[in-house]
């Protein structure tokens, strides 16, 4: 996954509500009025947030009878994971690198 490619994820968590949001979804698939009721947010600033999130890639609405319920997407997020890993492991070889040089210099 790339820099463009994680921009929107990073816009979608910036935010403290999205990544409660996210985190009542990681425990069970709820509705927009479920997580009303268990975060201090309307239901209409619920949905916002869920739509950014869906865009993201985050979370998915699920039909549960006549309910939409929001499910948490492990996938993408394993995905950001596995590029902030990468990011990390390219920066510990640059300091590895610039250690290294320091070192033979003195």
């Amino acid at each position: 996954m790339s820099g463009p490619a994680l921009a929107p994820v990073f816009a979608a968590l910036a935010d403290d509500t999205r990544w409660q949001i996210l985190a009542e979804l990681g425990r069970c698939d709820l509705s927009a009025s479920a997580l009303a009721a268990r975060l201090p947010v309307t239901r209409q600033a619920i949905a916002k947030h869920l739509a950014l999130l869906a865009e993201a890639g985050l979370v998915e609405p699920v039909r549960a009878g006549r309910e939409i319920r929001y499910r948490a997407l492990g996938a993408r997020l394993s995905e950001t994971a596995r590029a902030l890993e990468a990011i990390g492991a390219e920066w510990d070889r640059r300091l590895a690198a610039i250690k290294r040089l320091a070192e033979e210099r003195s």
